[in-house]
């Protein structure tokens, strides 16, 4: 698996994770079937991802962006799905986290 490869599996998996996030809102404490078992194969399919995502990239920072899309995208999702706060100060904290996601992007060795 090449560099580029690992990296856009990481990325799907980030995204993963954040459907699991939200999911677990739906799912009522898992008392709701087809939401409950979504959430459970967006968690497989996160881990798994991020699993393959370390074949090449460092773990420390596979991990890192992982948990860093998962946070960024089920906050953003949070406001607009759950009227959660609009302030401006948590669009600059998220966008503090993006910025540590493409610092850790480039300088990770072997980074297309």
């Amino acid at each position: 698996m090449s560099s580029g490869s690992a990296w856009l599996i990481l990325f799907i998996a980030g995204l993963c994770e954040v459907g699991w996030a939200v999911g677990l809102k739906y799912t009522e404490g898992f008392s709701r079937l087809w939401p409950s078992v979504a959430t459970l194969v967006a968690m497989t399919a996160s881990v798994v991802l991020l699993g393959w995502s370390l074949k090449v990239l460092p773990l420390g920072t596979a991990y890192a962006v992982w948990t860093g899309i998962g946070a960024v995208g089920t906050a953003i999702l949070g406001v607009f799905l759950f009227g959660e706060s609009r302030e401006v100060l948590r669009f600059v904290c998220i966008g503090l986290i993006v910025a540590g996601i493409v610092g850790l992007k480039l300088v990770t060795p072997g980074s297309p």
